[in-house]
């Protein structure tokens, strides 16, 4: 046979093995192997090809948990194992620059008084890069401190006595709109350590028992890890119920959402659930504290109808997968836009926003950190995560969903520069 005849037989053959087989399948029969005469004593063996089609059988669903991640050992033929090379990201080229300031006020507190704010980004990214600070203010001692968990900066003042004291710190950060394209694998990959941190359980969001049989029902035979993301997403918004009448962002408290079988609440609670749900089959997940600065072109209610930010606190969440790098999602902001603006669930535009919200993050909102059990210096428990002001006075640690020692304001407002 001639090399070319060869070659397009057995391009052929490859393509109609995968077929023959699945077909064999459905109807119950033994696939037959591909066997060779010896001559002798005419017995016959596998060949070659036999033993490499066999190899290349579909195999059942691989169950995945956060000891076991998928980033590890992906399923063959996902978008975990069809990597391209590296390319360097492109920037994004429209960019808008908010100035957020922050005003604090003491009310005739006693003693040593601390406060603590949490600070944007410190490192640059493809959507947000913080330009400066500065402040001022009666604070004995004011300085700005990083901490070791989820790049978290905060900003620290410290007064002595009991007056009535104040504290303005002002902050300029500019952010382009994130998006993820599906048709493009060109991301490095991430951290080791990083993440193993966002695979691990905290305090309130778990990544096994109950967390774990849940997503494994939510995935069922779903191989891809995108694909089992969005399966995720999709259940979420499902099921979650927004409720704007909690104070903040809610508590953040996965595991008695579990517990109770009732799920939702408000930001931190309904993103948090997507996180520990990713985690618990091995998907690197984590929720992204942070803050809404402007005016939203997808809902009135996704963003500010003015320059006061004072309760603009909103939780976001993203997952990770090899090569494509860090996915945005926002499975909340789909059930505030229910509870918010009177829609309903099969409304076209709610449709359109469960798509949108899957991948891209408008970035009329700032991040702040990654955090979760944080530690504050000089404290000794951790706290779930820090999104408020916190006010550590004679009585206590105090946060901005209910300062009751100190009064406190944020706006924003798009400048140019």
């Amino acid at each position: 046979m001639k090399r070319r005849d060869f070659l397009a037989a057995a391009t052929i053959l490859s393509l109609i093995a995968p077929e023959a087989w699945a077909e064999k399948k459905k109807t119950g029969a033994k696939p037959a192997s591909s066997t060779k005469p010896t001559g002798r004593s005419g017995s016959s063996k596998p060949s070659r090809r036999g033993r490499a089609v066999a190899a290349a059988q579909p195999q059942g669903p691989v169950a995945h948990t956060a000891d076991d991640p998928i980033t590890e050992k992906p399923p063959a033929g996902t978008s975990a194992t069809r990597l391209p090379p590296v390319k360097a990201p492109e920037p994004p080229v429209d960019w808008r620059t908010y100035e957020i300031t922050t005003s604090v006020k003491l009310l005739g507190t006693s003693g040593v008084t601390n406060l603590w704010l949490p600070l944007p980004l410190n490192q640059d990214t493809l959507f947000q890069r913080t330009l400066g600070h500065n402040w001022s203010g009666t604070a004995g001692n004011s300085s700005m401190r990083r901490l070791p968990d989820g790049n978290l900066e905060v900003f620290h003042a410290q007064w002595p006595d009991g007056r009535e004291d104040t504290l303005t710190i002002k902050t300029l950060v500019t952010t382009a709109d994130r998006h993820f394209d599906i048709s493009k694998r060109t991301v490095a990959p991430e951290r080791e350590d990083i993440l193993r941190r966002n695979l691990q359980g905290s305090q309130l969001i778990p990544n096994d028992g109950l967390a774990f049989q849940l997503a494994e029902r939510i995935i069922g035979r779903i191989k891809d890890p995108v694909a089992q993301a969005k399966s995720i997403y999709d259940w979420v918004i499902d099921n979650a119920i927004y409720d704007p009448s909690l104070p903040g962002c809610g508590t953040g408290d996965v595991r008695g959402q579990l517990v109770r079988g009732q799920y939702g609440g408000r930001s931190a609670d309904i993103n948090g659930l997507f996180v520990a749900l990713c985690r618990a089959i091995g998907i690197p997940a984590r929720c992204v504290y942070g803050l809404r600065t402007g005016t939203s072109r997808l809902f009135r209610s996704l963003g500010l109808t003015g320059e006061d930010a004072t309760r603009s606190q909103h939780v976001r969440a993203e997952f990770y997968t090899p090569g494509f790098g860090w996915i945005p999602v926002d499975p909340s902001d789909v059930r505030r836009a229910v509870a918010l603006e009177g829609i309903s669930d099969r409304d076209s535009r709610l449709v359109s926003l469960k798509k949108v919200l899957f991948g891209v993050w408008e970035m009329n909102w700032i991040a702040y950190n990654f955090g979760s059990d944080v530690v504050l210096p000089g404290q000794q428990g951790p706290i779930p995560f820090l999104l408020f002001p916190r006010l550590e006075w004679r009585d206590g640690m105090r946060d901005g969903t209910n300062p009751a020692a100190f009064e406190y304001r944020i706006t924003a407002r798009q400048v140019a520069l």
